[in-house]
């Protein structure tokens, strides 16, 4: 049996369908997936034999399209476009080609070899389309050749200007072919951002009707649900539990503020050659660790990985947010020898032992998941777990919002909790704060979208 979707993925999915070219925003949980699968079993209705192109990060390949696909439309075909194997898919004639991010440079580099290649392929469906932001990247160049292929292009994202409205521009020209944002980047720069000289050089920051600016232009063709009218959530509350640092590594702390250089281990040096190097250090130091030039690991103390864990144990299910492999193997060495079952998400894991992972947390067998906010940040869904704990603060506020995300989602029936862990009176309160900030800027973008969409779609 075929579960009804809600009533904001029909809502989506008819929007797909008469919108060639659109942008979904809807919040990590809502279901975006299953709205374009939807979608795009609608469109083969007028349109029999025309092939779907995915493009989605490698850590929701299986677990999210994958899955959605046998439950919500079984009657589609799919394959992967994998390394090893990328050939295959667009062989088998399967419905549906679904590739990681980075498969856009090989599609792109094969179709110079194959120009036949993607004959067939009408829809484009960009998964998490922040991956294309940086105009200067090579799979960014790739994606963009590649979308000049395809009548229809959906993007979608629930993060989409973590850090600068800048960060839509390139993606809406992927979309729409620089209709509504321009072709010119610096011309977009400069109708959006002021310009200031830092000591450095210029540097830019959004104007403050920069967000009024971009929602309007693209209003006509951007949906976004907030999850919260979606769907009735439990209750969800943020708290900070904040440690005070040893003693001794205050002092330390302190040095590295003031001079840049730590000395640990009876003169082993670290040098902060810059101010983001110096940031690095300070916030290594305070999670217990710091890497010397060589990358080793240089242990300084124990008390956040044991603080952290204390709060695992208190709870049945939890996700734990590392920055650092240090961080990582402390936590894990430490539930080892507590027996406390624990599963591990990041660069390291294979996506079919991520998936295992997922499983064994949604089934009730792990007290806790150890995960790279990177790697675990999209599509999972993980609502077995009710306690999101970051071991250590984050500035993407990307990362952070489609990683807190992973428990807050359809499916979730309990009360969930997100716990900030900082050392006291350092500068790891100061980057929350910060991440703030950010998150503030990108949720004014996303409600002006939605609320012009309201007004253009109210009879």
């Amino acid at each position: 049996m075929i579960l009804a979707p809600f009533a904001h993925q029909k809502t989506t999915s008819e929007f797909l369908v008469k919108t060639p070219q659109a942008i979904v925003t809807s919040d990590p949980g809502t279901g975006k997936t299953r709205s374009v699968t939807d979608a795009f079993a609608e469109i083969l209705k007028s349109h029999p034999g025309e092939r779907m192109l995915v493009l989605a990060p490698l850590s929701i390949l299986e677990v999210s399209w994958a899955d959605d696909l046998k439950k919500f439309q079984p009657n589609l075909t799919y394959g992967f476009c994998v390394a090893g194997d990328r050939d295959d898919a667009f062989k088998s004639k399967c419905d549906i080609v679904i590739a990681n991010h980075d498969g856009v440079k090989w599609i792109d580099a094969q179709l110079k070899k194959s120009p036949k290649l993607l004959d067939g392929f009408g829809t484009l469906c960009i998964d998490e389309f922040t991956a294309f932001k940086n105009r200067e990247s090579a799979r960014s160049k790739a994606c963009l050749r590649l979308a000049q292929r395809f009548t229809r292009r959906w993007i979608l994202s629930g993060t989409p200007n973590s850090n600068t409205i800048l960060d839509v521009w390139h993606p809406a020209l992927i979309c729409d072919g620089g209709q509504r944002l321009g072709t010119r980047f610096f011309s977009f720069r400069s109708s959006v951002c002021n310009s200031r000289h830092n000591g450095f050089g210029v540097e830019w920051f959004d104007r403050p009707d920069a967000t009024n600016i971009v929602a309007a232009a693209l209003n006509d063709i951007s949906i976004r649900y907030a999850l919260e009218e979606c769907i009735t959530m439990p209750e969800r509350v943020l708290s900070t539990r904040l440690v005070k640092l040893a003693p001794a590594t205050k002092v330390a702390y302190k040095q590295l503020m003031e001079d840049a250089i730590l000395y640990v281990n009876s003169g082993i040096a670290l040098n902060a050659v810059h101010a983001s190097a110096k940031i690095k250090k300070l916030l290594q130091l305070c999670t217990g660790a710091v890497y010397n030039a060589d990358g080793d690991v240089i242990n300084v103390h124990t008390d956040r990985y044991e603080f952290v864990m204390d709060l695992v144990a208190e709870r049945k299910h939890s996700l734990v947010a590392f920055n650092w492999t240090h961080e990582r193997d402390a936590l894990i060495a430490i539930a080892e020898k507590t027996g406390i079952a624990y599963g591990v998400i990041d660069g390291s894991v294979s996506a079919g032992k991520r998936a295992d992972v997922v499983n064994a947390m949604q089934s009730g067998k792990l007290q806790v998941i150890f995960a790279h906010p990177q790697s675990a940040g999209h599509g999972l869904t993980l609502t077995r777990a009710t306690t999101t704990i970051w071991a250590s603060p984050t500035y993407n506020a990307e990362h952070y919002k489609q990683f807190n995300g992973r428990t807050y989602r359809a499916g979730q029936r309990q009360r969930t909790e997100i716990i900030h862990v900082a050392a006291e009176g350092t500068i790891e309160e100061t980057v929350y704060e910060k991440l703030q900030t950010k998150l503030d800027k990108m949720e004014d973008l996303l409600m002006t979208l939605k609320q012009l969409h309201t007004m253009s779609t109210t009879p």
